[in-house]
């Protein structure tokens, strides 16, 4: 007798959408030219000797600078290789990370360092991308899930017992687990003397 076929799950991939890069470049650069502001603020108030409040920009500007420049090119670089490939997948990550983390090292002007910067932080992000951008591990949501399906799986997954749920609010309004109706009317019958007979559906 053959062995059975192994039965294959068909997940409908969701159709890509084109995105707008260079919208992505210019919120990355704020949101990156603000938190190299906010280091570069910190580092000034945190130096020795009395640079000024221009300090922010002459002495530590170039955190600004690579912050921004980081931010930037991996934003757009992200959403620009989606584009080209026509897909959302952790490598899109990977090619935006390595550009960006490139384009941090090259302050030092040397190859080998701004290879490594980029490789590392293309490692690093990958992994975050992969795990469902959360440090609690991967989504169990499948891929192609929409927002319906997603509600009915974690509403499912999280279900109680019936006898737990018996246990906490007892039994009744529309909880009726099996041998409720007897138990129902043996207290009828304890609490009032009301003996009521089931009814059947039946003709005898």
């Amino acid at each position: 007798m053959a062995n059975p076929r192994p039965i294959q799950r068909v997940v409908e991939e969701k159709p890509f959408h084109q995105r707008d890069a260079i919208k992505s470049g210019i919120q990355g650069a704020m949101v990156g030219g603000g938190a190299g502001l906010l280091l570069s603020a910190v580092q000034n108030s945190l130096a020795k000797q009395n640079v000024g409040a221009w300090g922010v920009f002459t002495r530590t500007g170039g955190t600004i600078a690579s912050l921004t420049a980081l931010i930037t090119v991996y934003s757009f670089s992200k959403d620009a290789t989606a584009n080209l490939r026509e897909k959302d997948d952790p490598l899109n990550t990977t090619i935006a990370s390595f550009l960006g983390g490139a384009t941090l090292g090259l302050r030092s002007g040397r190859m080998p360092r701004i290879l490594g910067i980029g490789a590392a932080f293309a490692v690093v992000m990958t992994a975050f991308d992969f795990t469902g951008n959360s440090l609690r591990g991967t989504r169990t949501e499948m891929p192609g899930m929409d927002e319906y399906e997603r509600k009915e799986y974690l509403r499912k997954n999280r279900r109680r017992p019936i006898d737990e749920t018996i246990e906490h609010i007892g039994e009744g309004r529309g909880i009726n687990p099996p041998g409720y109706e007897e138990r129902r009317r043996e207290r009828l019958m304890e609490k009032y003397g009301v003996e009521i007979k089931p009814v059947s559906a039946l003709a005898e």
